[in-house]
């Protein structure tokens, strides 16, 4: 439920599914350690998964890229790898999905305000294509717990997103694309955050409901980035989510069968290290 901290580094990385993960280069052609810059986006998700209304929010932030063996925040995200080998490395990464207040949301309308949710956690990347291949295939494996932000850092259950990503780059790595398909399962906590409603909260046209866990939706995405100059990047991802064989399928909560999330932005560099990621 990424949409894939507050500050710079996180909001740049985290609040928007952004450009297309960025390859790992040749040794002779390492990208600097760190680069700092701006980063600028607007991007249009539903309100929640299978809700009718619609979130829409645009940032202009300072961004903060750091390269280095464990620490890593980079257009891909933020993490910590534990684990780096040729086919598989384990980090620990992190996750932000947008809020959503109660009162711009009908089928919400009465109910508590869904407030951001900070996810962290492992996230098991696996190789299966050739390491040297100009095309790349990856297992990604991420479990993570989500933290509520603006009500006590209240723990909202676990989440996992196993998912297939397909990278590609064009050879003077102007453009870079992926797309990805996956699943995401959610804890009974974390769907009871979106999708329960409690006896007070019913009304006529809103009948109580117990959420369990299980399926929250299927996922497909594609993303597209160019390279205009050395310091310029901008970037488009489009999103599908469909909630047909969703558990909570019968939540009052629950308006549509199919959600799409969009957006564009742009990266400019202002300063990079002279050191390479590589050294």
């Amino acid at each position: 439920m990424k949409q894939r901290l507050w500050g710079g580094i996180a909001l740049m990385v985290l609040a928007f599914p952004v450009s297309a993960q960025e390859l790992e280069p040749a040794p002779n052609s390492a990208l600097p350690l760190w680069e700092v810059g701006l980063f600028g986006g607007v991007a249009s998700t539903p309100a929640y998964p299978g809700a009718d209304d619609r979130s829409t929010r645009g940032l202009a932030l300072p961004m903060v890229i750091y390269r280095g063996k464990v620490l890593r925040a980079d257009r891909s995200g933020v993490s910590a790898r534990l684990l780096n080998t040729e086919r598989v490395d384990l980090d620990l990464g992190f996750a932000l999905s947008l809020p959503a207040r109660s009162n711009d949301v009908a089928a919400r309308a009465g109910m508590p305000d869904l407030n951001s949710l900070l996810e962290f956690g492992p996230r098991l990347n696996v190789l299966l294509s050739e390491p040297s291949a100009p095309n790349r295939v990856r297992l990604e494996l991420p479990l993570r717990v989500p933290l509520e932000l603006g009500n006590g850092f209240r723990r909202q259950g676990l989440v996992f997103e196993p998912r297939m990503v397909f990278e590609t780059s064009s050879s003077n790595r102007q453009w870079q694309a992926d797309a990805t398909m996956g699943m995401v399962f959610g804890s009974s906590r974390l769907n009871q955050y979106f999708y329960e409603v409690a006896p007070q909260y019913a009304n006529a046209t809103r009948p109580a409901y117990q959420a369990e866990g299980g399926l929250m939706m299927t996922r497909f995405g594609v993303s597209l980035s160019r390279r205009l100059t050395a310091d310029w990047r901008v970037f488009g991802f489009t999103r599908y989510d469909n909630y047909t064989h969703a558990t909570n399928r019968d939540s009052p909560l629950f308006r549509k069968n199919a959600g799409m999330s969009l957006g564009f932005g742009f990266t400019w560099t202002g300063y990079r290290s002279q050191a390479r990621a590589w050294e």
